[in-house]
C-alpha cells in the first residue's frame, strides 16, 4: 500500500511539473536569423503541441504556420546560461486566442513583423528576449510557442520571471489557505459528525449485545437443568 501511494504521488507531481513547465512562460536571450512561414500537416496525435485558436482551426488537416528561426545562448539545466555557448532554436508563432494556454495571444502578424525587424548577422548581432511556452523536440516536430519578443542591448541581460514567481506564491498561499479552511471545517463539522456517529454506533452494539444477553438467559430457563 505504502509503495501504490508513493507512486500516485511521483506521478501526480511528475504531471503537474511537466504542465507548469511547458504552460508557464520562458525567456530566451536570443539573435534573430530568419522568419519563415510552412504549412505543417496536423493529423495525428502531436496535434495537442499545436495551438487551437478557433474551432475552425482544430478541425483543419493542416495549416499554413509562421516560423521565427533564431540563434540563442546555452542554458544549463536550471536556466543559466553559459559563457560563449550558443545553440539554435525555431520557434513557431501562433495566435491561441481563447483556447488553452490561455494567453489570449491575437498578434501573431504583428510579433512576425517585429522579428523579421530585429534579424541580424553574426557579425554585426542584435539580440533580444524572447517570451514562448511549449517545448522543442525534433523527434516530434514539436516547437515552442512565441509569444512576445523585445530588443536587448547584450546578450548577458538578466530577466527576472516575475509572472513564475508570483504564481508560484499565488499557489502556495492559495494551497495554505485551503489546507487551514479544510482543517478548521473537518474540526468544526467532520469530526463531531463522525465521533457522534462513532458514539451512536457503540450504544446501538451494546443495546443488540444487552439483548442478546437477555434472550440467552431466557433461552438458558429452558434448559434441561440436569
Amino acid at each position: 500500500m505504502t509503495y501504490m501511494k508513493w507512486t500516485f504521488r511521483i506521478v501526480l507531481w511528475s504531471t503537474l511539473f511537466a504542465l507548469a513547465h511547458y504552460t508557464l512562460p520562458q525567456h530566451d536571450v536570443v539573435r534573430v536569423v530568419n522568419t519563415y512561414q510552412e504549412r505543417q500537416d496536423l493529423g495525428d496525435w502531436t496535434r495537442i503541441f499545436w495551438a487551437h485558436p478557433d474551432d475552425q482551426a482544430a478541425n483543419l488537416a493542416n495549416r499554413d504556420v509562421q516560423f521565427i528561426q533564431t540563434v540563442r545562448r546555452k542554458t544549463w539545466l536550471l536556466g543559466f546560461y553559459q559563457t560563449g555557448g550558443e545553440e539554435t532554436m525555431v520557434y513557431r508563432n501562433e495566435d491561441t486566442g481563447w483556447s488553452w494556454p490561455f494567453y489570449f495571444k491575437f498578434d501573431t502578424a504583428n510579433l512576425q513583423t517585429e522579428a523579421d525587424d530585429l534579424r541580424s548577422e553574426k557579425e554585426n548581432p542584435e539580440w533580444a528576449v524572447m517570451t514562448h511556452y511549449g517545448w522543442r523536440n525534433e523527434l516530434w516536430s514539436t516547437f515552442p510557442n512565441a509569444v512576445a519578443i523585445r530588443p536587448v542591448d547584450a546578450p548577458d541581460v538578466t530577466v527576472i520571471p516575475w509572472f513564475n514567481i508570483f504564481f508560484f506564491v499565488f499557489v502556495v498561499v492559495a494551497w495554505a489557505f485551503a489546507r487551514a479552511a479544510w482543517r478548521q471545517f473537518r474540526q468544526r463539522m467532520v469530526d463531531p459528525a463522525v465521533q457522534d456517529a462513532e458514539e451512536s454506533w457503540d450504544e446501538m452494539s451494546s443495546r443488540v449485545n444487552e439483548k442478546r444477553g437477555r434472550i440467552r438467559r431466557w433461552l438458558d430457563t429452558w434448559r434441561d437443568k440436569k
